[in-house]
């Protein structure tokens, strides 16, 4: 079986949800602690074994191919201050994996961002992350975990977990058929249905195993009526064909795409960080309203 090397990284996105500080950051550049949402993504990838990267980008988008590239002027003022940690961190930024980038000029969906990438994958498996969804797991990637899956069972794999009934309907919902362990076969999946018609609550998270003949589906694939081709109509066209299974992936997940997401992503990675740990925790113990 082909190796999973390639990953897409859609974030051509505007990120209305975040105005009024997107208008001039992107919303994949927004710091959890010290580093933008978008490398922990990045950084999910590698740490699975991905190689090269494509970043399908919006316009005014431009810092996030200078955060990811060599910054020489940067690096001798480092060198000279002998700042050899921040050196390090900047220089393995640059050098995770080689990334590339290709520009989404109409936002017509998630669909079609994934399509801009049907060049740069070729006739491979590849790997779709989301920057909305950050998932720590020290042990083990979440997107490795899918990749394992894939191996197991040559078909797509949908990163899932359970969400509360109440928030159901932001999500593609799957409703499974067969399940063995960690393993469902998806018979339908529903992007954000209605809370009273929940097929289940195995939530689709941004995290996607795709073969290439996606991109075939896509092409063929209609539009939504407000214009956008959408990612999930694809992948329920191959469930119906060859098959596909949802995957309940170990991790905690964060939902950076809403805003009580991001702080509680932000709170729990300085608590994970030995410099802030003490206190961190000392001024959330003593706060008061």
């Amino acid at each position: 079986m082909t190796k999973i090397r390639k990953a897409v990284i859609p974030a051509a996105g505007f990120g209305t949800r975040f105005l009024p500080a997107t208008k001039a950051i992107p919303k994949e550049m927004l710091p959890i602690v010290d580093t933008p949402t978008l490398q922990y993504v990045v950084e999910e990838a590698v740490n699975s074994g991905i190689t090269e990267i494509l970043i399908i980008l919006g316009k005014n988008k431009k810092c996030i191919e200078d955060h990811f590239d060599i910054s020489v002027e940067l690096e001798q003022i480092l060198m000279r201050a002998g700042k050899d940690d921040y050196l390090k961190k900047i220089r393995d930024i640059s050098q995770m994996a080689h990334i590339y980038y290709v520009r989404q000029k109409e936002m017509n969906g998630s669909g079609m961002a994934v399509l801009e990438a049907e060049t740069f994958v070729g006739n491979e498996p590849f790997a779709v992350l989301y920057g909305d969804d950050i998932i720590y797991n020290p042990q083990k990637p979440c997107l490795k975990q899918l990749i394992d899956a894939f191996d197991t069972t040559g078909k797509i794999i949908l990163g899932c977990q359970e969400v509360p009934k109440e928030e159901a309907s932001k999500y593609g919902i799957v409703k499974p058929g067969a399940i063995k362990g960690k393993y469902a076969e998806v018979i339908n999946l529903v992007e954000k249905p209605p809370i009273d018609k929940l097929p289940s609550t195995l939530a689709s998270i941004g995290r996607y195993i795709l073969t290439p003949d996606v991109f075939d589906v896509l092409k063929h694939t209609p539009a939504m009526p407000n214009g956008e081709v959408c990612l999930t109509d694809a992948i329920q066209t191959i469930a119906d064909s060859t098959g596909a299974y949802a995957y309940t992936f170990d991790g905690r997940r964060y939902d950076v795409g809403d805003k009580l997401g991001y702080i509680q992503a932000t709170i729990e990675y300085g608590l994970r960080d030995e410099n802030l740990r003490d206190g961190l925790t000392n001024y959330l113990k003593n706060l008061k309203f």
